[in-house]
Formats: C-alpha cells, structure tokens, sequence
C-alpha cells in the first residue's frame, strides 16, 4: 500500500497546477461514467467475449451511439479494451465488475455513486464543513444507520457492498494475525459473516459467531446456504445483539471479540461506550479485543486514508483515526493496545486487552 501510495503521487508532481486542479474537479465525469456502466451490468453483458456498440446496447436496451460514447471513455481510462473499431471487450479491470465473478465489487460502486451517498457530496457537504453537522443527515433528515433501517433496498445493496471488500482488501486479515491463539471470534457488527468465514477457512480449529442487527442476522444464515460448505457454516452462528447493549459474554481468555470497520463509522463517545460494553461483556474472562480499522500517521497522510475520512464524514459522526486518538478511546474504556499488526494490504489490527 506503501509503495502504490508513492506511485500514485508521481503523476501529480509532473502535472501543472490548473491541469491538475481541472482534473480533480471533474473527477465525478469518471465516477459517473463507471457508475452507469456498473449499473447496466456492461461488464456481465459482454462475459468473455468482444461485443460491439451496437449489441452492448441492445442486450442493456439503451441508445447505441451514447453506449459507444460510454464505453469508449471509460475504456481510454482503462476499464474495458475497444479492440475493433466500436467492438468492446473486457479486460482485467473491467472484470471485477462482472456479477459472475465471487469477487466483484460491482455493489461497491453501485453504493457509493446511489443518490443516498453522493446527493450529500453534491449537495450538503459545504455546509456540514461550515456548521460541523453530517451532511448525510442533512441531506436525508436523519443518521445513516437509521436510514438503513427504515430502507430496505439501501440496506441490502449496503450489505452487498460490504461483503465485497474482501476482494479490495484480500485476506490478509486472516493470515497475517495468529487468529489460532483463539478458539472462537465473536465477530460484532459482522453483517453476514463474510469476514468470519474467511477466518474460518484458514484456521480449522476456530468457532465463529456473528452478533449484528435482528434483520441482518436474520437472513444471514439462509443467504450463505448451498454457497459454502456446510462443514464451514457449521461452525458459524449468529446472534441479534446490540452493539451497546446486551453482547455475548466471552467464556475465557480463548475468545476474541472482533470489530472490523465498527469504529471508525461512530463517535469517539461512542467508541468509548461500545468499548465500555465489550469491557463488561468479556468481565474478568481475558478475552481480547481484536480491531481492524485504519490507523492514520501523525502526520504525511496519504491519500486512501484522509479519503476513507472524508467518507466518515460526509455520512457518519465518525472519522479515522492516529494511533494516539486510538490510545485515548483504550484508555477511556478499561482496555490497553497489547499489540499492533501491519496488514499487507489495507488496515491494521489493534489487539487489545484488558487494563
């Protein structure tokens, strides 16, 4: 991450100013671009095969000469290979759009340029910088968790998206923490369980159960049948509870409670109550906490990182965090930072212990 972070700042460097600043301010062409294309499953329509304008817009019933337009943009920015003269055919970008594929990340897309998620960008986001408030809620009229508990589809293409991750972020969650120390992850705010799964699959010996809201667990476990073994899902439950309320207790220091990408989507007082819960859930049990969140440097901040905060802005009260932030929320809630793991690709985990 490093190394691509460096790489992405070389152009910049080379680029004059009013260039560079024209090419920020229309970045949205692109993202809209890639949107429309996402959502008329382009990418699915055309599979391994070169197709031309003319029957990319039929399949997707849709103007021929714009589709060509589309398309050929999107593929001089590297999404998709025109061929031949108006034929069009996937290349290995575009075909981490294709819904055939396990690991697209279509829903990502679709979630991030959906009207609930940029109308605040577009419309709302000067003022939440004037005033401080969060410009989903003034965009929307209340808080984006709210929102995806009163909007059913919002909510399943929220779900989606979350359970592509893994094909940005990889695995190395899994391998690069000794998730073996443990016998079973308790996985708070876990959606459908993709991520505990993922541990599963790379430690036989670990038991995991998901706790999140009533409606999410509620299909969560029917959603996964006849999609992955039934030896695997048989060592994963799942469990209603609230995040600062009532969670499971752990039985002994061989549990790990697991948040990833809980924290950063709320408040530092309610990180500190969320962390407070865990503290009396897992009583004098040694359990640990393991938290997979970035961690921002002091200072020098790249450019993933300070875009992930803006994202917590612009929908939630939280943000990402420094290492020293993250040390006063431990010390506020009874725990202590026993050891941080650096993740080949995007996140850290924060193991955390009782103080």
């Amino acid at each position: 991450m490093r190394w691509i972070n460096w790489l992405q700042r070389q152009p910049d460097k080379l680029m004059p100013p009013p260039f560079r600043l024209l090419q920020i301010g229309s970045a949205f062409w692109q993202s809209r671009a890639l949107y429309t294309a996402a959502s008329l499953d382009i990418a699915s329509v055309l599979g391994d095969e070169a197709r031309n304008a003319e029957t990319i817009a039929e399949c997707v019933s849709a103007n021929s000469d714009a589709v060509y337009r589309l398309m050929r943009m999107l593929a001089a920015r590297g999404v998709f290979t025109e061929v031949a003269p108006r034929y069009f055919k996937n290349n290995r970008v575009s075909d981490q759009l294709r819904t055939d594929r396990s690991d697209n990340i279509r829903a990502m897309i679709l979630l991030h340029n959906s009207s609930e998620m940029s109308r605040p960008w577009f419309e709302q986001l000067e003022q939440g910088v004037i005033t401080g408030q969060v410009p989903f809620e003034l965009a929307h009229g209340q808080p984006f968790y709210e929102y995806l508990d009163r909007n059913d589809e919002f909510d399943r293409l929220f779900g989606a998206a979350m359970a592509s991750v893994d094909a940005v972020a990889g695995d190395s969650f899994a391998v690069d923490f000794d998730w073996g120390h443990f016998e079973r992850v308790i996985d708070v705010g876990g959606s459908g369980g993709n991520k505990s799964l993922t541990i599963l699959k790379h430690h036989p010996g670990l038991t995991a159960l998901v706790v999140d809201r009533a409606s999410v667990v509620a299909k969560a476990a029917e959603n996964w049948a006849g999609e992955a073994n039934p030896v695997l899902l048989g060592r994963l439950k799942f469990v209603a509870g609230d995040l600062f309320a009532r969670l499971p207790l752990a039985r002994s220091d061989k549990d790990v409670y697991f948040l990833s990408a809980i924290l950063h989507g709320i408040s530092d007082t309610d990180c500190v109550k969320l962390l407070t819960n865990l503290a009396y859930a897992s009583a004098d049990s040694g359990a640990r906490v393991a938290l997979l969140e970035f961690v921002l440097p002091e200072t020098q901040m790249d450019l993933a990182g300070t875009s992930f905060d803006m994202q917590m802005f612009m929908a939630t009260r939280g943000r990402e965090r420094r290492l020293s932030e993250w040390q006063s929320l431990f010390l506020n809630s009874g725990w202590v930072l026993e050891e941080r793991i650096g993740l080949r690709s995007m996140g850290t985990i924060l193991l955390l212990r009782k103080n």
